[in-house]
């Protein structure tokens, strides 16, 4: 629940409603006044060109943000009654996610299908990543923690999808990425009658829903007692929200938070009850959309980019979030507890490592040797120096960014006691990568020794705030995993922000962001493997501190620890170690969640041994993705992050599917 406020509803409503009034009626006045205002919306005027756009274009933009802020809001409200979860809605969840890659698949591969209507294409797209959710999460009963963290992975993984569909296809897509960003931009009254036409179907839907859904703030053995059957309910409150997401997703693209902060804005001003939350939240919605778009068109003539609405509503609802997540009390808010996983006991980790090692080299050698030629598979020695020149570097890359990615999860695990606790899924790898692509569109000559201190910066950041939200509620693993997800959606916002401007060093940074090592050269790769091999020798004296961390502050302060300082040295090395792999690999690999379990998994228990088989497993795993990215498409070239990200992502699915 959230903490109450004085102000009701109604009037948080109508305080909040006060800019949207303002900067509408500034922008009638500049365009000639109420009254050539009005007679352009029943009627436009053929010989003026001003009447022309306000008929066909402003005043449809207005209803359409109006229209999707209110469905948006009325779908958040929906999904956090069901899963009883003030944090769920339709972009924490992965519905957005699934509705935009389903429109970029049927985009290129059939294309047919969206004469049908796009909004059937995003419907299948959003429920199919629901259903995914919903089944991951399914024998947790739904618990809100495992939810949000279904729906986490859920996103980084179509995120990942997405962005491989993106990197070959750019120019065909290239429009899509305005609309992908969200763009309330209109030509017509179609979208306005197709919105208008699924919200009303939505709303009576939702209406009929309020006494059913009311059980749900029961338990569940309340609720069976009075004769419900909680799938039923479940199933149709998620299918009017799927349904209400796609539309609008299929409308104007995805916008960020409108689903999220309304819901809970009208909580916290005091409407309890399931009925007023519905008609606060639409109404609050349809101003918060409708203010920030009124408010980029008042100052787009003054910027020198395009700024999609939805990705600027995200960059503005992620500090929201992070207000939010200290004032929630979530189901299990407690602090993080040394984690238990089934090991198998090994007596001798030294032979086990050694084996890892052994592996290791073999799979480097095949990745240096084994190539692609007109007749197929080839093989080089790996003495031929023109091959070597070209393939040494990038294999030195993967292999390097794999062990830093796989030693900051082991620290970050070790450090919180919370097992999906990785620099990918906490956000530092997202807010690692805010910074470079800034570094990489402001700074004028964005050396690679600067952009490794710029991510650094960007890293440290993130963790100041991560420290910041949590630190009141002992780094619980809710808040914590809550947090990522702001960061994320803020990451997400500033590439929807940079990838829908058309800037031509576009295609570079999504090439960046898949994590492309094509384009390392012998020098870089050599400074980066130095780094790797000097950041794992500093970590292995702190594993003293990591076998003792996990079993809690009093335990660590009564050993003699000095606790702030050795979280503040470890999560400083936690950061220069991800800002240093995210420059090769980009945000988004799952090494750094993976690789940790799987030596666990393989019997690494104490903390020096942990540390070490979790680098080795997550330098093997990007040495094979690498070599699996250059020859699954040749003569294309799928970048090892992406690889890593797609078999990771799958992995750990398949991992929170059993818990």
């Amino acid at each position: 629940m959230l903490s109450t406020s004085r102000i009701p509803p109604k009037v948080a409503c109508g305080l909040l409603a006060l800019p949207l009034l303002v900067l509408l009626a500034t922008a009638i006045a500049a365009q000639g006044g109420l009254s050539v205002s009005l007679r352009a919306l029943f009627a436009s005027d053929p010989a003026s060109v001003e009447s022309q756009l306000l008929h066909f274009a402003w005043w449809p933009r207005l209803t359409v943000s109006l229209l999707a802020g209110a469905a948006l809001a009325l779908a958040g409200v929906l999904m956090q009654q069901v899963l009883r979860n003030p944090l769920a809605s339709p972009t924490t969840l992965g519905v957005a996610s699934g509705a935009n890659l389903a429109l970029m698949l049927a985009t290129l591969l059939a294309p047919g299908l969206l004469a049908f209507g796009r909004e059937w294409v995003a419907l299948g797209g959003g429920a199919a990543a629901m259903a995914l959710v919903f089944g991951l999460a399914w024998r947790r009963r739904l618990a809100p923690v495992v939810v949000v963290l279904a729906g986490l992975v859920v996103n980084l993984y179509l995120g990942a999808l997405a962005t491989a569909v993106l990197l070959f296809n750019h120019e065909t897509l290239a429009g899509l990425l305005i609309w992908g960003a969200g763009s309330l931009a209109q030509n017509g009254w179609e979208g306005v009658a197709t919105l208008s036409i699924r919200f009303a179907f939505s709303a009576v839907a939702a209406v009929l829903l309020i006494r059913p859904l009311a059980v749900l703030e029961l338990d569940d053995a309340s609720a069976k007692s009075l004769g419900f059957s909680l799938k039923y309910l479940r199933l149709g409150g998620l299918g009017v929200a799927v349904f209400i997401t796609a539309s609008v997703v299929s409308v104007v693209g995805i916008i960020g938070f409108i689903g999220l902060a309304a819901p809970n804005i009208v909580r916290m001003a005091g409407a309890r009850r399931l009925g007023p939350r519905l008609v606060f939240s639409a109404l609050l919605g349809a101003v918060l959309l409708a203010t920030t778009d009124l408010l980029l068109q008042r100052f787009s003539g003054q910027l020198t980019t395009l700024l999609p609405t939805g990705a600027v509503t995200g960059a503005l609802g992620a500090p929201l979030l992070l207000w939010l997540i200290p004032r929630l009390k979530l189901g299990s808010d407690r602090p993080p507890q040394a984690s238990h996983v089934a090991l198998r006991r090994h007596k001798a980790p030294a032979r086990l490592a050694a084996q890892l090692l052994v592996t290791l080299i073999g799979a480097i050698l095949l990745a240096l040797m084994v190539g692609q030629s007109g007749q197929g598979v080839s093989m080089v020695s790996p003495f031929d120096a023109a091959v070597m020149e070209w393939r040494a570097p990038r294999v030195i890359a993967a292999a390097a960014s794999g062990l830093m990615l796989a030693v900051a999860g082991t620290l970050l695990q070790r450090l919180s006691g919370n097992p999906m606790a990785s620099p990918e899924v906490l956000g530092i790898s997202g807010g690692c990568a805010i910074a470079l692509i800034l570094g990489i569109y402001w700074l004028p000559a964005s050396s690679s020794a600067l952009l490794v201190t710029v991510g650094t910066l960007g890293a440290l950041l993130t963790l100041g705030v991560l420290i910041l939200v949590n630190r009141k509620s002992g780094f619980a693993p809710e808040r914590l995993l809550l947090s990522g997800v702001a960061i994320g959606a803020l990451f997400d916002a500033v590439r929807g922000v940079i990838l829908a401007g058309g800037d031509p060093r576009g295609q570079q940074v999504i090439a960046w962001l898949a994590g492309s090592t094509y384009y390392v050269d012998v020098p870089s790769a050599a400074l980066v493997g130095a780094a790797a091999a000097g950041l794992l020798l500093l970590a292995l004296p702190f594993t003293r501190w990591l076998d003792i961390l996990p079993l809690g502050a009093a335990t660590a302060q009564g050993l003699g620890i000095a606790l702030n300082r050795a979280r503040l040295a470890l999560l400083l090395l936690v950061a220069v170690l991800t800002a240093c792999a995210t420059l090769v690999v980009g945000p988004l690999s799952f090494i750094g969640l993976l690789a940790p379990h799987m030596a666990r998994l393989m019997g690494f228990s104490r903390a020096w041994w942990h540390l070490l088989g979790a680098a080795l497993i997550g330098t093997l795993l990007m040495v094979l993705a690498d070599l699996i990215g250059r020859q699954v498409m040749f003569p294309y070239d799928i970048p090892a992050g992406l690889v890593a990200s797609l078999i990771g992502g799958a992995y750990f699915m398949w991992g929170l599917r059993r818990l």
